[in-house]
């Protein structure tokens, strides 16, 4: 049960924290030039994006969508079984990351299912981002360094009297 508070917690946070940066760079940022933060290392560029991660499958934003949904549905039935709080973090970054481009692509023009997505930061030789993205990325790398220090998702308890 703990893990599963975990989880929804992230989620939840980064779900919340994406869903008002998203509102404040569109209220902010749109028609705008980009404001550059850290001379042309970091700057804020509102961007609309139909597709995925590096502006990838733009014209697939219905099944980007369904694909989340898919994940979701994913994450919701194996997170009971998690017994490992950083895999926790990892699935409740993912679940954040998703339902924040999700929500986009669910109520924002052009329609349903088939929103773009609010993009806002800008990083050289990178694609336009957001937190949504930026939690879906850090949970890769969780994956990773939790996997090269081979701690499981799932442990399984030992059944031997």
């Amino acid at each position: 049960m703990q893990r599963w508070r975990t989880l929804l917690s992230v989620a939840w946070f980064i779900w919340i924290l994406d869903l008002a940066t998203k509102a404040w760079a569109v209220s902010q940022l749109a028609n705008r030039q980009p404001i550059h933060i850290l001379g042309n290392f970091f700057q804020l560029t509102f961007v609309r994006n139909s597709g995925a991660a590096f502006s990838f499958a733009t014209s697939a934003t219905l099944f980007l969508s369904l694909f989340g949904v898919v994940v979701l549905i994913g994450v919701v039935y194996f997170a009971p079984q998690i017994t490992s709080k950083g895999w926790s973090v990892v699935l409740g970054l993912v679940m954040g990351g998703i339902l924040g481009n999700l929500m986009d692509r669910i109520f924002r023009d052009p329609g349903f299912l088939r929103g773009h997505v609010i993009d806002w930061m800008q990083l050289p030789h990178w694609p336009i981002f957001n937190i949504a993205d930026s939690a879906i990325v850090a949970a890769a790398v969780l994956s990773m360094v939790l996997s090269a220090r081979n701690i499981p998702p799932i442990t399984k308890k030992d059944s031997t009297p």
